[in-house]
Protein backbone atom coordinates (compact mmCIF):
# COMPACT_ATOMS: atom_id res chain seq x y z
CA UNK A 1 0.00 0.00 0.00
CA UNK A 2 1.15 3.28 -0.79
CA UNK A 3 1.10 6.42 1.25
CA UNK A 4 1.74 9.94 0.52
CA UNK A 5 3.17 12.15 3.35
CA UNK A 6 5.03 15.26 2.17
CA UNK A 7 5.84 16.37 5.62
CA UNK A 8 7.08 13.06 6.74
CA UNK A 9 10.35 13.62 4.96
CA UNK A 10 14.07 15.42 5.99
CA UNK A 11 15.66 16.90 2.98
CA UNK A 12 15.91 15.32 -0.10
CA UNK A 13 14.59 12.11 0.97
CA UNK A 14 11.57 11.29 -1.00
CA UNK A 15 10.19 7.74 0.32
CA UNK A 16 10.28 5.02 2.77
CA UNK A 17 9.22 1.30 3.53
CA UNK A 18 7.66 0.76 7.00
CA UNK A 19 6.34 -2.55 6.46
CA UNK A 20 3.48 -2.93 4.61
CA UNK A 21 3.59 0.65 3.33
CA UNK A 22 5.48 2.43 1.45
CA UNK A 23 5.60 6.05 2.16
CA UNK A 24 5.85 9.03 -0.52
CA UNK A 25 6.66 12.79 0.02
CA UNK A 26 4.17 13.59 -2.97
CA UNK A 27 1.57 12.05 -5.13
CA UNK A 28 3.75 12.68 -8.33
CA UNK A 29 6.46 10.15 -6.79
CA UNK A 30 3.87 7.19 -7.57
CA UNK A 31 4.85 6.98 -11.14
CA UNK A 32 8.47 6.93 -10.38
CA UNK A 33 8.85 3.18 -10.75
CA UNK A 34 12.25 3.37 -9.54
CA UNK A 35 11.61 4.57 -6.61
CA UNK A 36 8.81 2.46 -5.82
CA UNK A 37 11.48 -1.12 -6.76
CA UNK A 38 13.80 0.76 -4.09
CA UNK A 39 10.99 0.63 -2.16
CA UNK A 40 9.64 -2.57 -2.70
CA UNK A 41 13.52 -4.35 -2.01
CA UNK A 42 13.10 -3.19 1.43
CA UNK A 43 9.61 -4.41 1.77
CA UNK A 44 11.20 -8.00 0.86
CA UNK A 45 14.31 -7.35 2.89
CA UNK A 46 11.91 -6.88 5.84
CA UNK A 47 9.53 -9.54 5.02
CA UNK A 48 12.55 -12.39 5.13
CA UNK A 49 13.77 -10.56 8.71
CA UNK A 50 9.84 -10.70 10.03
CA UNK A 51 9.77 -6.72 10.09
CA UNK A 52 11.45 -5.77 13.64
CA UNK A 53 14.54 -7.48 13.52
CA UNK A 54 15.54 -5.28 9.69
CA UNK A 55 14.81 -2.31 11.58
CA UNK A 56 17.30 -3.23 14.76
CA UNK A 57 20.02 -4.46 12.03
CA UNK A 58 19.72 -1.23 9.73
CA UNK A 59 19.69 0.99 12.96
CA UNK A 60 22.95 -0.88 14.25
CA UNK A 61 24.63 -1.09 10.06
CA UNK A 62 24.11 3.01 10.46
CA UNK A 63 25.20 3.99 14.03
CA UNK A 64 28.17 1.55 13.14
CA UNK A 65 28.71 3.45 9.85
CA UNK A 66 28.29 6.40 10.70
CA UNK A 67 31.37 6.21 13.73
CA UNK A 68 33.29 4.54 10.98
CA UNK A 69 32.96 7.05 8.18
CA UNK A 70 31.93 10.12 10.70
CA UNK A 71 29.23 10.87 8.01
CA UNK A 72 26.22 9.96 9.08
CA UNK A 73 24.66 10.19 4.79
CA UNK A 74 27.54 8.23 4.06
CA UNK A 75 26.41 5.90 6.50
CA UNK A 76 23.65 5.99 5.27
CA UNK A 77 24.65 4.91 1.86
CA UNK A 78 26.51 2.19 2.80
CA UNK A 79 24.43 0.13 5.10
CA UNK A 80 23.83 -3.23 3.27
CA UNK A 81 19.90 -3.01 2.97
CA UNK A 82 20.57 0.87 0.70
CA UNK A 83 23.60 -1.03 -0.95
CA UNK A 84 21.32 -3.76 -2.49
CA UNK A 85 18.25 -1.53 -3.26
CA UNK A 86 20.40 1.31 -4.85
CA UNK A 87 22.45 -1.04 -6.58
CA UNK A 88 19.21 -3.32 -8.11
CA UNK A 89 16.27 -0.25 -8.25
CA UNK A 90 16.53 0.37 -11.93
CA UNK A 91 16.43 -3.57 -12.51
CA UNK A 92 12.27 -3.93 -12.69
CA UNK A 93 12.52 -7.86 -12.54
CA UNK A 94 15.01 -7.55 -9.91
CA UNK A 95 12.31 -9.23 -7.08
CA UNK A 96 11.87 -11.93 -9.37
CA UNK A 97 15.07 -13.64 -9.43
CA UNK A 98 16.40 -12.38 -6.04
CA UNK A 99 17.57 -14.76 -3.77
CA UNK A 100 16.55 -14.69 0.23
CA UNK A 101 19.11 -12.70 1.94
CA UNK A 102 20.85 -11.05 -0.80
CA UNK A 103 21.53 -7.94 1.20
CA UNK A 104 24.01 -10.08 2.84
CA UNK A 105 26.58 -9.82 -0.28
CA UNK A 106 26.48 -6.19 0.34
CA UNK A 107 27.56 -5.96 3.46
Amino acid sequence: MILVFKHFFYKNYVGLSLWPFIILKTDAHKTDTVLINHEKIHLKQQQELLILPFYAIYVTEWLIRSVLYLDSYRAYQNISFEREAYHNEKNLDYLTTRKPWSFIGYL
